[in-house]
């Protein structure tokens, strides 16, 4: 149950055990060194700052623990067959305890957030103890899916897709991209049939949220779709609302901006849905990716939410097997090693990261430093050849 990586293992044949000379040299070699120990740093650093008690930050969002601790276990050094060091123990420990009844993992709001991140870093941890709390929490996130109004699954706009834990108000492709994350990260504990038979997620009204959620009037139904050359392909935050605001275009239309974060977020979830890679919906927005790709800011979004896309990018791009990304003018770049060089070069002399635009709590540096952690350890890990 081991969570090393979210793209196939290159397998082993007899024609590793040719001579060295055969061998091509490892382009990433040096960075790797860079990475693990970037890693670790930032790594010390998070262990520095969990409490007594065994979480990390505000315990009031489980989410905090959560993330420094599948930062922790994910680090190149650590051996997963060997026993977790005692203070990831008493971390899970405490993560576990906040479960609640329904199965969700959250103290102050936030649920499925909170749930989510938590049902990741349970599953990171490759360790049967916790697979009891894995099956509960999938059960809450499946749960929270929405399904509004007639027999219909998807006539209310935010039906297929799940929001913060509320059915009053809507759901957003931030909390269903990660909840599908933690579905399929975990699945593989459901899978022997030692839990019974386990709900699962209507998989074809996510992806028709999905969908809704993208500027492609090929397959979104909605009216607000546009296939402007800025924005189509690209996804934003709810249907009908983006956090990139809108942009009037030449013929008088207002077209709601696509933005970089959630677009990775939507490239992961459609992978996550098993969309082939010559399904339309991946095809454009690997397209609006590559054309507006840029590790300066958040396309859309400038500054804010900049770590959250740094991870994102990490996550969808190794998912989608891509080691080159095409750009506008169809030259292509190595995105492992741009944003690996990137995040190296704003580590803190403290081992810590943190972004200056504190929009979405990422002024805060235990956050920030798991997000940037996590994204070095996804680039690391899908590295082609890598155990």
């Amino acid at each position: 149950m081991k969570y090393r990586s979210i793209i196939p293992v290159v397998g082993f044949c007899a024609t590793a055990l040719a001579s060295a000379q055969d061998t091509p040299p490892n382009p990433y070699l040096s960075l790797q060194q860079e990475m693990r120990q970037a890693i670790a740093r930032g790594n010390a650093y998070l262990a520095e700052q969990q409490k007594d008690a065994g979480h990390w930050d505000d315990p009031g969002l489980p989410a905090m623990t959560a993330l420094a601790l599948t930062a922790a276990v994910r680090d190149p050094s650590v051996d997963l067959d060997q026993p977790l060091p005692e203070n990831l123990k008493k971390g899970f420990s405490w993560l576990v305890e906040q479960q609640k009844d329904d199965g969700g993992i959250y103290n102050r709001g936030l649920a499925t957030y909170n749930t989510a991140t938590s049902v990741t870093a349970l599953t990171a941890s490759g360790r049967d103890i916790y697979e009891p709390a894995i099956v509960k929490g999938r059960k809450y996130l499946i749960g929270e899916q929405w399904d509004i109004g007639s027999e219909d699954e998807t006539d209310n706009k935010n039906d297929g897709g799940i929001g913060y834990g509320s059915k009053n108000d809507h759901t957003d492709l931030s909390n269903t991209y990660l909840a599908i994350e933690a579905l399929a990260l975990s699945k593989s504990v459901i899978e022997d049939g030692k839990f019974g038979d386990q709900p699962e997620l209507d998989w074809d009204a996510a992806i028709t949220f999905l969908s809704r959620c993208q500027n492609l009037t090929e397959t979104n139904d909605q009216e607000w779709a546009s296939d402007d050359p800025d924005n189509k392909g690209g996804f934003i935050y709810t249907p009908g609302s983006s956090k990139a605001g809108e942009q009037e275009l030449e013929d008088g239309r207002v077209a709601l901006r696509s933005y970089g974060s959630i677009s990775y977020a939507g490239l992961l979830s459609l992978i996550y849905a098993e969309l082939q890679p010559d399904d339309p919906r991946v095809v454009a927005v690997k397209e609006w990716l590559g054309k507006n790709f840029t590790l300066d800011e958040n396309p859309g979004m400038g500054a804010e939410g900049l770590y959250y896309y740094y991870q994102a990018m990490s996550k969808a791009l190794s998912a989608a097997g891509m080691d080159h990304l095409v750009l506008e003018d169809g030259k292509t770049i190595d995105w492992r090693k741009e944003l690996a060089s990137r995040l190296l070069t704003l580590q803190r002399e403290d081992g810590s990261w943190a972004n200056e635009n504190g929009r979405w709590m990422e002024s805060n540096p235990v956050l920030v430093t798991a997000y940037t952690v996590m994204a070095l350890e996804q680039v690391y890990h899908s590295i082609p050849g890598q155990p």
